[in-house]
C-alpha cells in the first residue's frame, strides 16, 4: 500500500513538473516589438473579432455569399488553395522515407509541421464557411450526402490525413516534453503513418478537384475538364514544393543562427536545386496535360476571347514562365532565381484555384460574387495566426 502511494505521488510530481514546463513555454521568447508582430497582431485581433461577429450574426453579416454563390474566398483560397500548398508534406516524406533521399531529411519536420498546421487552420476556415457549422459532421457520417459521394471521401481523407501528419510530427513533441520512451514508440509508427498519409494525400488532392466535376455547366470551359482531379494532383506537387522553397528561404533568415544547425549555405542551396528540379519536371507534365485537355475539349476558339486572354495569362505567365525559370536556375546554379520561380508559382496556384472556384465560376452571371473586405481580412488573419503558431513551435521544438 505504501509503495503504491509512493508511486502515485511520484507520478503526480512528474505530471506537475511537465505541466509547469508547458505553461512556462508560453512565455514569449525573443523580441516582442518586431515589425512583423506590430503589423500582424492588430490584423489577427480584428480577424478574431470578425469571426466571433460572423458566428453571432451569420454569414451574411460579413460576407457576400448567397444561394447563387455559396462558395467564396474562404473556400477558394483558405481551403482549395491552402491544401495545394500543403502538398509539400507528402512529397518530401515520400522522398525521405520511401526513396531514402537523405539530403532532404533536414527539411522534413518543418514541412510536416507546415502541412499539419495548414490542414488544421483550413479545417477551421471550412467551419467559417458553413451556414450551420455543427453540420460539418454530416459529410463524415454520410448524412444527407451518402457514403458514395465525393464529399464523403474528401471529408475522411482530410480527417485521417490530419491524424497521420500529427503522428509523423509527434516524435518532435515527445522530445520537447522529454518523454524518451514515448518518442521511441512514436518513431516506430512514423513509417506506417507516412505511407498511410501519402496515400490519403494523393486521394485528397485529386478529390478536391473531383468536387468540381459536378459543376460542369457552372465553370468556364477553359477551366472545366473531366481531368480536373489529375490536374489538381499534379499541380499540388509543384505548389507544395514551391511553398517549401519559399518557407525555407524565409526560415533561413528569421531563425538563423539560434534555431538552425550550423550547416554550410551550400547544403541549403543543394536542397533548393533538388526541389526546383522536381518542380520543373512536374510543371512540364502539367503543361503537357493542359495541352491535351485543350485539344480534347476543342476550345481553341475560346482563346481569342477575354476569358481566353486571362487563361493564357495564367498558363503562360504563372506556369510556363516559372517552369523556364526553374530550369534556368539549375543551369546557372542560382538559388535566388529558383526562389523567384517558386514565388511566381505560388501566385499562379492561387490564381488557378480561384479561377476554378470563384473567378470563372458562373462567369455568365450579370451580377458576380466579390469578397468583402471583411472576408479578405479574416483570410489574412488565419494565415498570420498560422505563421505565429509555426514560429512558436519552431522556437521550442527541434523542427529545423
Amino acid at each position: 500500500m505504501h509503495s503504491e502511494l509512493t508511486a502515485q505521488g511520484s507520478l503526480l510530481q512528474r505530471f506537475g513538473r511537465k505541466a509547469r514546463f508547458v505553461l512556462g513555454e508560453f512565455r514569449p521568447k525573443g523580441e516582442l516589438l518586431t515589425p512583423f508582430n506590430i503589423l500582424s497582431l492588430p490584423l489577427i485581433v480584428l480577424g478574431l473579432f470578425l469571426i466571433v461577429y460572423r458566428f453571432v450574426y451569420g454569414l451574411g453579416s460579413i460576407t457576400n455569399l448567397s444561394q447563387s454563390y455559396p462558395w467564396g474566398l474562404w473556400i477558394g483560397f483558405d481551403v482549395v488553395t491552402g491544401v495545394a500548398f500543403a502538398g509539400g508534406a507528402y512529397v518530401v516524406t515520400f522522398m525521405v522515407y520511401i526513396l531514402k533521399l537523405e539530403k532532404y531529411r533536414p527539411i522534413t519536420r518543418a514541412t510536416i509541421l507546415n502541412g499539419f498546421l495548414a490542414y488544421l487552420f483550413y479545417a477551421g476556415a471550412l467551419l467559417l464557411d458553413l451556414g450551420r457549422p455543427w453540420n460539418v459532421i454530416n459529410p463524415i457520417i454520410g448524412n444527407s450526402f451518402g457514403v458514395s459521394s465525393v464529399l464523403f471521401l474528401v471529408a475522411w481523407h482530410f480527417l485521417l490525413y490530419m491524424i497521420a501528419e500529427l503522428i509523423e510530427f509527434s516524435p518532435a513533441i515527445a522530445e520537447w516534453l522529454g518523454l524518451e520512451r514515448l518518442r521511441r514508440l512514436l518513431r516506430k509508427l512514423t513509417l506506417g503513418a507516412v505511407i498511410f498519409g501519402i496515400t490519403l494525400s494523393t486521394l485528397h488532392q485529386s478529390g478536391l478537384g473531383a468536387l468540381f466535376l459536378m459543376a460542369k455547366t457552372k465553370i468556364h470551359p477553359l477551366w472545366y475538364s473531366e481531368f480536373i482531379p489529375v490536374l489538381f494532383l499534379v499541380s499540388s506537387v509543384f505548389a507544395g514544393l514551391s511553398m517549401v522553397i519559399f518557407e525555407g528561404s524565409i526560415s533561413q533568415r528569421v531563425f538563423a543562427p539560434r534555431h538552425l544547425p550550423a550547416s554550410p549555405a551550400a547544403d541549403h542551396a543543394e536542397i533548393v536545386f533538388g526541389l526546383a528540379k522536381i518542380c520543373c519536371a512536374t510543371m512540364f507534365v502539367y503543361l503537357f496535360l493542359l495541352g491535351l485537355v485543350l485539344v480534347h475539349g476543342n476550345h481553341w476558339a475560346l482563346l481569342g476571347t477575354g476569358w481566353g486572354a486571362w487563361y493564357l495569362v495564367e498558363v503562360l505567365g504563372f506556369v510556363l514562365l516559372p517552369c523556364v525559370l526553374f530550369a534556368h536556375s539549375l543551369k546557372v546554379r542560382s538559388a535566388l532565381l529558383a526562389r523567384v520561380a517558386a514565388l511566381i508559382t505560388m501566385l499562379g496556384i492561387i490564381i488557378n484555384r480561384l479561377n476554378v472556384s470563384v473567378i470563372a465560376f458562373k462567369w455568365y452571371e450579370p451580377v458576380r460574387y466579390f469578397p468583402t473586405w471583411m472576408e479578405i481580412e479574416v483570410s489574412l488573419a488565419i494565415v498570420l495566426l498560422e505563421i505565429w503558431v509555426f514560429r512558436w513551435v519552431v522556437k521550442r521544438m527541434r523542427v529545423l
